[in-house]
């Protein structure tokens, strides 16, 4: 059975060309990055590198500082439990902003807040899919001790006004956090222009290994620790360091920096070809403008289809994609995305996510046009016949 993966905003495959470059920091120059012996000191020359390629993927300054982490989680977390401890308890500010739609490491962890009694504003997307400057203008308070906003949806792959929302938060002398999860490698990230204080990424969105990331700290911006026990990574996170998995993440950030101009083009191109073959099925709707979006990604309904039944017939066919759906206890929740943007109750259950990378073929998209039109067909055909 042919296997066709489109599902790389969950995950993406490690690009094969990192793995040898990994490879020898597992048994041959395994040594603790802290130790003052050779078996130590022999891995700086590789991290000094990978830390490089992360500077240059980002555009950081060199006095700013690229913290490792053991995924954008983990970063997530540290930014908003750190504002706590150092703008919330030190400095007497007590209101956060985010948005409605954000990853679950930024809500859940601003969930926890409020129940310390930490204020929280979050701001509904419009039907655009997106949020406006103007909104964080408007939630905006002498308090606010920080702005956290995705710079793209993992969903939807919309892309929000961060460099806005950098400027506006600059002004106002409040602390700035961005998610970059979904745009490292799909579209320009540029730290200074968008003068976020604080970026989070993961390596396995940009073709890295898991179960590693990084996060962004502008120069002389404090943040209390989230992990204590060491003076690694300057005495940011303790932690004995993840060598190989640093190669390959500084390794990967390289080449999502290399790639970039690929998969603004091309990959957007098989990303066009998909959504205009598709469309042309009746009531089929995409959610966002191309122009607002990254490259790689489609948030595509079929109405009168549930999700996950579309899913199963993609999955039988070895095609790999995503509900926007999610099943809580026995009731099937409509998407938050097509809620937010105004689709009706039938059509906000039957969101299913592709998203691309550069290593998918015009061959592939091809066969998946091929297969969706089959299962549309097929389950229209079962949801008639149910009905009549």
């Amino acid at each position: 059975m042919k296997k066709v993966y489109l599902d790389n905003n969950a995950t993406t495959m490690l690009d094969p060309s990192i793995l040898p470059l990994m490879e020898p920091y597992f048994c041959e120059k395994f040594g603790n990055p802290n130790s003052l012996h050779k078996y130590g000191t022999e891995t700086h020359p590789a991290i000094a590198q990978a830390i490089e390629y992360l500077y240059k993927g980002i555009n950081a300054n060199d006095d700013d500082d690229i913290i490792i982490t053991g995924c954008a989680t983990e970063s997530n977390n540290w930014v908003i439990k750190g504002v706590y401890f150092d703008e919330i308890l030190k400095k007497g500010k007590k209101h956060i902003v985010t948005t409605e739609v954000e990853h679950p490491a930024v809500r859940a962890t601003c969930g926890f807040l409020e129940s310390l009694g930490v204020e929280v504003t979050y701001l509904p997307i419009n039907q655009q899919g997106t949020i406006t400057a103007k909104q964080v203008r408007e939630a905006l308070r002498d308090d606010t001790a920080l702005v956290s906003v995705m710079w793209a949806n993992n969903e939807t792959g919309l892309i929000f006004p961060i460099e806005e929302i950098g400027t506006l938060c600059k002004e106002r002398n409040v602390l700035f956090h961005t998610d970059a999860v979904q745009a490292i490698g799909k579209i320009p990230v540029d730290v200074q222009k968008a003068q976020v204080d604080f970026l989070s990424f993961s390596a396995h969105k940009f073709h890295g290994p898991k179960g590693i990331g990084g996060l962004y700290i502008r120069k002389g911006v404090e943040l209390t620790p989230l992990f204590h026990g060491g003076e690694h990574m300057r005495g940011r996170r303790s932690g004995t360091l993840n060598v190989p998995y640093i190669v390959g993440m500084g390794e990967a950030m390289k080449l999502a920096y290399q790639y970039l101009d690929y998969e603004l083009t091309e990959v957007r191109r098989l990303r066009d070809k998909l959504e205009d073959s598709l469309l042309q099925i009746p009531d089929v709707f995409v959610v966002g403008t191309r122009e607002n979006r990254v490259p790689n990604t489609t948030l595509i309904s079929v109405r009168g289809i549930e999700g996950e039944a579309m899913l199963w017939d993609l999955n039988k066919a070895g095609i790999a994609a995503s509900t926007g759906s999610a099943c809580a206890s026995e009731d099937l929740e409509a998407n938050p995305v097509m809620v937010a943007i105004g689709a009706d109750k039938e059509l906000a259950h039957t969101a299913i996510r592709i998203s691309l990378s550069r290593f998918n073929t015009s061959e592939e998209i091809d066969y998946t046009i091929n297969v969706f039109k089959q299962a549309v067909e097929r389950l229209r055909a079962i949801s008639s016949s149910y009905n009549a």
